[in-house]
């Protein structure tokens, strides 16, 4: 039965994607709030008849305790549901992650880190990495440093052939 509430939260997700946030909140708000007051009563009513030491036990507190954050999407159409997109632009880290524990020191991996973030905005806005990466170093060298913001990806136009889909 819960399973289907979540299914059904996520259907409701389906519906209003691409929509305008007001829409999105009003349509969470309506159908989402609802299944959300239903799960919880039922998180509540069955942390009664288990122990909190059970594995069940332990994910409903888990649940419980985080419950704010769980259903602020409903209060705000801009926030998602779940934290997938940032999930899986971190993917390519994670899988390497053993690769990367000998990058030389620190500093080349807070660089590392640095490309990383890079490319994955750039991928998130919609931009070639390469393309975006080449756009930022030539032009870099006789940008003024208090204007770097200028440089970030959501702040970039290239030509449409220097677009990508996010992967």
């Amino acid at each position: 039965m819960q399973l289907q509430r979540i299914a059904a939260l996520y259907a409701i997700e389906s519906e209003v994607l691409g929509q305008p946030p007001d829409r999105r909140k009003a349509a969470r708000q309506s159908r989402a709030s609802p299944l959300l007051e239903q799960l919880h009563t039922w998180l509540n009513q069955t942390l009664t008849q288990l122990s909190k030491k059970s594995a069940l036990g332990g994910a409903i507190l888990y649940a419980l305790n985080r419950w704010q954050a769980l259903v602020r999407y409903c209060d705000d159409g801009r926030i998602e549901i779940d934290n997938n997109a940032a999930e899986r632009a971190l993917r390519a880290v994670a899988l390497g992650r053993k690769n990367y524990l000998f990058v030389g020191s620190d500093a080349g991996g807070e660089r590392a880190a640095a490309i990383y973030s890079l490319v994955g905005s750039a991928k998130l806005n919609d931009l070639n990495p390469q393309a975006y990466l080449t756009h930022v170093l030539e032009r870099i060298a006789d940008h003024p440093i208090n204007r770097v913001d200028e440089l970030l990806p959501w702040n970039v136009s290239l030509n449409p052939i220097e677009h990508c889909e996010a992967a």
